[in-house]
């Protein structure tokens, strides 16, 4: 009896198989590409952005996929101002939650970051979670922003007081109390890594703001995390030193996690997200966050702070 099954000739499998690859072959930068599309390359840059303002982004690949982001700020800048959210002093919940985007938008500053650690705080699923945009929300620590502070804090929060002439201290405010702004804990004391850090830290995504010894400087780093293949973030030994590397004499470690943004102003002062934040494990997707630092340059803005 005749095989009712037609062998397929050499000829027609080679050609299917080069077909195959060459799918292959055009598929591949299709999904690298889908794969970077909500995020900045992973190329090393240095730019200056505004007068006294830099903003640098490095890549490492070890000991694990990381990228980095900072902000270098000259401190005696002429014009150069900051800003921390303002608050309801006269509320129980003083801040409505946004993003850092939106911080940056209404207030018409040049740079924005997270701020502080902020209760009530869930994540639970991709459509559960808390707070949405405009939620009632509290900094964890002490909180001011222009002479007028919202938020008392707890007692192990540290707090980052810059004064209205722009001198930048932690605990101690100089000429009063103006903008401050808290985080969990101090990663770098005087040039080196603070050594209450926990031992079984893993790496996240990560927010920080150091000062210089001579306290000229001040520089915001932001770590893009929890992205494998892209970045995996860093431990906060990791980052004491990396603010180490940047001349930092002391460091606060700000609230990380998918709350980690960094973001400058685009055209018609839109922002533009400088980092990759991951929000609900979606690259891209930013957090509505309790307060924020902002900066300000008075010679390109008729309309600031």
């Amino acid at each position: 009896m005749e095989n009712p099954r037609t062998p397929i000739s050499s000829p027609l499998r080679r050609s299917r198989s080069l077909t195959c690859l060459l799918l292959v072959l055009l598929l591949l930068p299709a999904c690298v590409l889908l794969y970077y599309l909500p995020r900045p390359l992973p190329i090393e840059q240095q730019r200056q952005l505004y007068p006294g303002i830099t903003y640098f982004r490095s890549v490492r690949l070890k000991p694990r996929p990381v990228i980095i982001h900072a902000i270098r700020v000259d401190l005696t800048t002429p014009g150069l101002k900051f800003l921390v959210t303002p608050g309801d002093t006269s509320a129980e919940q003083p801040l409505a939650a946004r993003t850092v985007s939106s911080f940056l938008e209404k207030y018409h500053l040049q740079v924005a970051v997270n701020g502080d650690y902020f209760t009530p705080w869930r994540s639970d699923s991709l459509f559960s979670y808390y707070p949405h945009t405009g939620d009632p929300v509290t900094p964890l620590g002490f909180a001011a922003s222009q002479g007028k502070d919202y938020a008392k804090g707890v007692e192990d929060e540290v707090t980052l007081y810059i004064s209205k002439d722009n001198q930048v201290s932690f605990n101690e405010p100089k000429d009063g109390v103006y903008n401050a702004i808290s985080g969990d804990r101090i990663i770098l004391s005087r040039g080196d890594t603070a050594t209450d850090l926990p031992e079984n830290d893993r790496p996240q995504p990560r927010t920080a703001i150091g000062i210089d010894r001579n306290g000229e400087t001040l520089l915001i780093v932001v770590v893009d995390g929890r992205q494998p293949f892209y970045s995996e973030g860093v431990t906060l030994a990791e980052l004491a030193s990396i603010l180490a590397g940047y001349g930092m004499h002391t460091a606060l470690n700000l609230d990380g996690g998918g709350s980690s943004t960094l973001v400058v102003a685009g055209l018609f002062g839109k922002a533009n997200v400088l980092n990759s934040p991951i929000d609900r494990n979606i690259p891209g997707l930013q957090r509505p966050v309790a307060n924020h630092l902002g900066i300000w340059v008075k010679e390109l803005e008729a309309d600031g702070p």
